[in-house]
């Protein structure tokens, strides 16, 4: 709990360091690190016997996505890296089909999804910048997802009772799930009434409301897939870079589903009128 706590401390603020007083392209930097370092931490935990060849394809296929992302290419890059990726790995499998290092059909697809989904996910961080008061923007996702990961810990601490999936994450409760949701809702309102008295821009405070809903609902839902992950493949962790968290792909799992839900959500009603 408290070196949970005291890595939480150095790293956020420097994280929002990142988003919103760096250029777009220190963003689009880290964001490839934490998606090559999550992409090969998730084969490693989950396919361990696997080659080094496959898990370095993977990060480096992750790291260029979000590239792409910031020079506004996904488009192209996108498809070019995951064919890229695809080919790499259907090279890889058909010489030791039938054998006892032979690569299932399985294997691929989770290679696909670490070095290439995943990375495209996280680029909507990217995404989110790049657009007029980006940086206003690009705290939506992040205030969302570890708003309501604070608060469905917290409250699952406290008051957490009941058991709410018990098979997939042990530890989350009913009360947990609702103190995040209550936290993420709350805390994007906050951030609206801030910008109010902050900057002159028009905030549109309902959709504000549906963001913080449907923000913290698919947080805790990224949570859950991963947990999910982590319990087909009985693992603890999916990796221990950062102490009292694990890995980079335990701390940004549930950004993974926040982060384009946000992108989209602002694409569809924007919840800050630039002024």
């Amino acid at each position: 709990m408290k070196t949970r706590l005291i890595v939480a401390a150095i790293l956020l603020p420097l994280f929002f360091i990142v988003l919103f007083f760096l250029p777009p392209y220190a963003l689009a930097g880290v964001v490839s690190i934490i998606s090559a370092i999550s992409a090969y931490e998730l084969l490693h935990s989950v396919w361990s016997k696997a080659n080094d060849r496959i898990r370095i394809y993977a990060a480096f296929s992750a790291a260029i996505i979000p590239v792409g992302a910031y020079f506004e290419a996904t488009e192209l890059v996108f498809p070019a890296v995951f064919l890229v990726l695809m080919c790499l790995l259907f090279v890889e499998a058909v010489p030791v089909f039938q054998t006892i290092r032979k690569i299932t059909f399985p294997q691929i697809l989770m290679a696909l999804f670490a070095g290439a989904l995943i990375p495209l996910m996280l680029s909507c961080l990217v995404n989110l910048r790049l657009m007029p008061e980006g940086r206003l923007f690009v705290l939506l996702p992040v205030i969302s997802a570890f708003l309501t990961d604070g608060g469905a810990y917290f409250a699952g601490r406290f008051f957490g009772k009941k058991k709410a999936f018990p098979l997939v994450s042990p530890k989350k409760t009913v009360e947990g799930c609702i103190g995040g949701l209550a936290a993420g809702t709350a805390a994007l309102l906050i951030y609206g009434a801030i910008l109010v008295f902050a900057t002159p821009h028009y905030v549109v405070f309902w959709a504000l409301f549906l963001y913080g809903a449907i923000g913290a609902a698919v947080t805790q839902l990224g949570d859950l897939a991963f947990s999910l992950i982590k319990r087909e493949f009985d693992i603890k962790d999916y990796g221990r870079i950062l102490p009292g968290h694990g890995g980079m792909l335990d701390r940004f799992d549930s950004m993974v589903f926040a982060a384009p839900a946000m992108y989209l959500l602002v694409s569809a009603i924007p919840p800050i009128v630039v002024r």
